[in-house]
């Protein structure tokens, strides 16, 4: 994804009292514009579901992430085809993806009553209530036997790092990541939008025929937002790691779908901020 995901723009660097005339690589941000396709052969119906900021690069694993997190879709079955096509634009050049679904299949389109635009910061921007993104789960009530030794916790962020190809040529992007509870990493990927990279990283598990993730790890890049939980909850996902700071919101959510939800896992600490019984502290001494 690196090479089609920077761009290398002139700047003038400042260094105490030296100036210097180099350049520096950006992320690519541009719109990425959701078109569904679906109805009977006789009957086929086009909507635009949403335009959202992203860094192109895995915009099939995007779309497919999107429509499941979303609750539009419920498998990876439902999905016909998925086409990439570049349509020009009067002043730029704007990305474009068709999902056409399966002629049985009936999106659940109750959350996408109208287009909305959806910010490389905020998934949810767009929607009108809390209850509009309160999506529900097909794995809720999974078997819970996914335990996580807090060691392995530790290490999670290193190796992350290591596989973030985009964020160390540009410092700009965030990453979700997906690990097995021995710290084995499976998949990254990364995007400007938090929601993107966590988005690409349940529509590749999807195509990999991984859900529910119940037993794996999910690691943040950055902080952990409302919809990040959400998304992740629509996965089956049930721990959730984030290098920065849940919200109060990413909280309740996490509570109500008993997620374990850990924050600020850097520099050999971390929060425990719900399901605190999947993480094995046994090692640990407890201090009041």
């Amino acid at each position: 994804m690196a090479s089609s995901s920077i761009t290398h723009l002139p700047i003038t660097k400042i260094n105490h009292a030296t100036v210097t005339e180099t350049s520096d690589a950006l992320a690519i941000e541009e719109p990425l514009e959701l078109r569904l396709e679906f109805g009977a052969k006789n009957n086929r119906q086009k909507q635009n579901i949403s335009v959202t900021m992203r860094t192109p690069g895995n915009d099939k694993e995007l779309a497919l992430g999107f429509l499941f997190t979303e609750g539009i879709i419920t498998q990876q079955k439902d999905v016909a085809q998925i086409e990439h096509s570049f349509i020009a634009c009067a002043e730029n050049k704007e990305n474009t993806i068709q999902i056409s679904l399966n002629e049985d299949t009936i999106p659940n389109l109750g959350n996408t009553e109208r287009n909305f635009y959806t910010t490389s910061s905020c998934g949810v921007c767009g929607k009108g209530s809390i209850n509009a993104i309160r999506t529900v789960s097909v794995y809720q009530d999974q078997q819970d036997d996914n335990f996580i030794n807090a060691a392995i916790l530790h290490e999670l962020p290193t190796i992350l790092s290591k596989h973030q190809d985009v964020f160390a040529d540009t410092g700009g992007l965030h990453a979700s990541a997906l690990f097995m509870p021995n710290g084995e990493l499976l998949l990254v990927r990364e995007d400007v939008g938090r929601h993107n990279a966590l988005d690409k990283l349940i529509g590749a598990a999807i195509k990999n025929n991984w859900l529910p993730l119940t037993k794996n790890i999910l690691l943040l890049s950055g902080r952990t937002s409302f919809e990040l939980v959400q998304k992740a909850a629509m996965a089956g996902i049930t721990v959730i790691a984030a290098v920065g700071a849940p919200s109060s919101l990413a909280v309740e959510l996490a509570t109500e779908f008993n997620i374990t939800l850990i924050g600020f896992l850097r520099n050999e600490r971390f929060n425990i901020y719900t399901a605190a019984h999947r993480i094995l502290i046994a090692d640990y001494e407890t201090t009041h």
